[in-house]
């Protein structure tokens, strides 16, 4: 008597069950607020911009040097304040040999322009996205790549499309404030920490 065996390859299952798993994960690039809410804060102000006026005063003191940085007019004791022709208010000090230096920018409100790092940075690089997206699904549909390694394989890939774009943006400017106060002429490169800062995550929806 002879057996013949019989191989059930029929991987419909597997395959409506990547193509559900799909549907219900989304991958989130950016900064997130559990990871520095300060940075997050920075993030949200220069990808949608901001018009900021000040609160429990009449004028926001905005840096112009790096002495100035993270620091209130009030822990300097030689400041005077000083108008320009076109009426703008500084606080400034004498810098000696009839010198003054310019320490802040004393502002009714300040408009900070939309820089959309994420949003920009994923129209420029759609197409290479979508490709690399069809690579790996066609990976996973041979069984080559698990969901997970997806994820990953895509999650990487964006954040890296991120960062080089923030390096290169440089339009809007950087204000006359912002060149004087900051380490980097880039509008959104001063220590780095912000670009550092871009993750992904995996969110089941």
């Amino acid at each position: 008597m002879s057996f013949k065996v019989v191989r059930d390859n029929n991987r419909l299952p597997d395959l409506v069950g990547i193509i559900e798993e799909l549907n219900r994960t989304e991958i989130h690039i950016g900064v997130f607020g559990s990871d520095d809410s300060h940075l997050l804060m920075i993030a949200n102000v220069n990808e949608f911009g901001a018009n900021i006026r000040p609160r429990n005063a009449k004028r926001l003191a905005v840096p112009l040097n790096k002495r100035a940085r993270g620091k209130s007019p009030r822990q300097f004791n030689d400041l005077f304040p000083l108008r320009s022709q076109e009426g703008t208010l500084f606080l400034v000090r004498n810098k000696g040999a009839n010198q003054l230096e310019f320490m802040y920018w004393l502002a009714t409100e300040v408009n900070i322009p939309e820089r959309a790092f994420i949003r920009g940075s994923f129209d420029s690089n759609k197409e290479a996205y979508a490709q690399r997206a069809a690579r790996g699904l066609k990976s996973v549909l041979k069984g080559g790549m698990t969901l997970d390694s997806f994820f990953i394989f895509m999650g990487e890939y964006m954040v890296d499309g991120v960062r080089p774009y923030m390096t290169t943006l440089s339009d809007p400017p950087n204000s006359f404030a912002t060149k004087g106060a900051k380490g980097s002429s880039n509008p959104l490169i001063d220590s780095g920490r912000l670009r550092q800062a871009i993750t992904y995550r995996v969110v089941k929806v």
